[in-house]
């Protein structure tokens, strides 16, 4: 698969009025909202269209960055440095856009600009309300968002019933009777199938919509998830009692893969039908790249092992995936990439901890340490690096995985005796990671929110390494001038360069730097098929249909190995 390259972030120039397509869910949270959202995206983008994905979430926080990733899931970062809810990691993936802070709205947002407004006497008086006041903060956001686009498809959290909620499908409404050719609803609700019943019930979907209309909302479309795809008879109830036309209700069933989704609804006409409801005609029709993809997902047969080892997975019984949606994600794009099909294995650094490296994580084609905080299950991470270095498996650290590979490379390839990470141990005679000095001023005064090394950064990469190599692979650099390229961060502690010369002494090369050369953004090691760590998380900037160069390099490294 040839790598696409991402869209820039400059807004195209619509001719005609934005349309406004908002997506709701009904029964029960996590059916797919984000999913069926980001394939509407995908599928208008097919068809010739702009399209701008919002989201927006009900917390009273105003952004992700505070959520702890087992309570909200991973913590996504947009390339102008807003932490978001996962969703609108999904909407890059599927639209190829890079979206930004616009595109992200909360509930903490919309009051505190409220109130700003209101301290600032710029309501002039008037006694401050919900409607029209808050709803009209709402829609100026929606309209500030889509402005410049064809579409702007905005997704609202939870589901529909839910207080918290209400004043976000008031301003739908308002919007609606506003302008009622630019607004279009679609309404996600679950058909379940009770196990000691084995018939798919439509009440719960049926109800949802009711709830709706309560609102003095009617859905204009509806996506029925399910296990399996909606009967004709499910079809015929959902159009009868929610007042939508039968070929308006759609089905988009469980799948193996997220990726079939956009190929799912528009084999049910998808994009001709909203088009259709807005008096739009498809410009282009071309998803031959996702059909393409979602046939090497099915077809693929090489399976691959790939240990994520990482210390954010497990919540009481369960184990939450969804902490690291972002890694797992760039892993399947780069394996199918290259023709093989990924099998993960969630791996808690404190299991390491007991039971020893050798122990667990000696069946594994490739190691990835994705990203965390603070000093829990960090010496099982450690020591899992220690064995990827030894035993030529390769490796990939992201972020904190880069800082615990060179925690690791100190200890035991430089003599740096316990050398550690100043987050972990304040004490360490060896801090070969170090918080940065604006940073450690922001944590003594409680300056948690939005205040990291966030966002889109520019960094240089050294000539001869195999970074180079990673990037030059899919065209993303040139082959002779300065290798720059820009990647997203979200940490507050660096590579202490007090420790650079002795560190490149003892073998480990520095094959990224900030382009003043002051920050290291990359480490690699020359005697391992590969091993490389990132300050950066370039899980960030992968794509289906255009695979992150670390990660694709990665996993040809594990390729390589499992054919030895």
């Amino acid at each position: 698969m040839a790598p696409e390259k991402r869209s820039n972030a400059v807004k195209p120039k619509s001719k005609t009025q934005t349309k406004f397509i908002f997506v709701s869910g009904g029964v029960i949270s996590g059916i797919g909202k984000g999913i069926t959202s980001a394939s509407i995206g995908a599928i208008l983008r097919a068809k010739g269209y702009s399209v701008s994905p919002v989201k927006v979430d009900m917390y009273l926080n105003q952004d992700a960055g505070t959520i702890r990733p087992q309570e909200h899931g991973e913590v996504w970062v947009t390339k102008d440095g807003i932490e978001t809810d996962q969703d609108l990691g999904h909407y890059e993936r599927f639209t190829g856009e890079n979206i930004l802070r616009a595109n992200y709205v909360t509930t903490g947002q919309i009051y505190a600009e409220v109130l700003r407004k209101e301290r600032a006497f710029e309501y002039d008086g008037e006694d401050v309300e919900a409607i029209p006041h808050v709803t009209d903060e709402i829609i100026r956001r929606w309209q500030a968002a889509g402005k410049g686009y064809d579409f702007c498809l905005i997704e609202l959290g939870g589901t529909v019933g839910e207080y918290q909620n209400a004043i976000f499908f008031e301003a739908t409404r308002i919007m609606k009777l506003r302008d009622t050719q630019s607004v279009l609803h679609i309404h996600v609700a679950y058909l379940p199938i009770p196990s000691y019943l084995g018939e798919m019930k439509s009440k719960p979907v049926q109800q949802s919509v009711r709830v709706l209309n309560s609102m003095g909302i009617e859905p204009d479309l509806i996506v029925g998830r399910s296990e399996v795809p909606l009967d004709e008879r499910r079809k015929e109830r959902v159009a009868l009692f929610c007042n939508v036309a039968k070929n308006y209700v759609l089905s988009n069933p469980d799948v193996s893969s997220i990726y079939e989704v956009p190929v799912i609804l528009e084999n049910q006409h998808a994009g001709e039908l909203i088009l259709n409801k807005f008096g739009l005609k498809p410009k282009q029709h071309d998803l031959r790249a996702w059909k393409k993809l979602v046939n090497t997902i099915k077809n693929v047969k090489k399976e691959i092992h790939i240990a994520v080892v990482g210390k954010y997975f497990g919540v009481g019984k369960f184990q939450l995936s969804d902490s690291y949606v972002s890694v797992i994600e760039s892993i399947k794009h780069a394996s199918w990439a290259h023709k093989v099909k990924p099998v993960l294995h969630w791996i808690s650094s404190l299991e390491v901890e007991k039971k020893g490296a050798k122990t667990i994580l000696g069946k594994y084609d490739g190691i990835v340490v994705p990203g965390g905080f603070g000093s829990r299950g960090t010496e099982g991470m450690i020591e899992t690096i220690e064995y990827a270095r030894k035993n030529k498996v390769p490796y990939l650290g992201l972020c904190y995985g880069m800082q615990m590979a060179t925690i690791e490379f100190a200890r035991n390839a430089a003599g740096l005796k316990g050398a550690n990470t100043t987050e972990v141990d304040g004490k360490t005679p060896h801090p070969v990671i170090h918080i940065m000095p604006d940073q450690e001023k922001k944590l003594l005064n409680r300056d948690y929110g939005a205040s990291m090394r966030l966002g889109g950064w520019d960094c240089v990469v050294a000539r001869g390494t195999k970074t180079e190599a990673a990037y030059l692979a899919l065209g993303l650099i040139g082959k002779t001038g300065k290798a720059k390229i820009n990647e997203r961060h979200r940490h507050r502690y660096e590579f202490n360069n007090q420790y650079r010369e002795r560190l490149q002494k003892a073998g480990l090369v520095i094959s990224g730097t900030s382009p003043d050369g002051k920050l290291v953004e990359i480490i690699e090691l020359k005697d391992h098929p590969f091993f490389v760590g990132s300050q950066f998380h370039p899980e960030f900037q992968s794509q289906p249909l255009a695979p992150h160069p670390l990660f694709s390099a990665f996993i040809k490294a594990a390729v390589k190995l499992k054919n030895q």
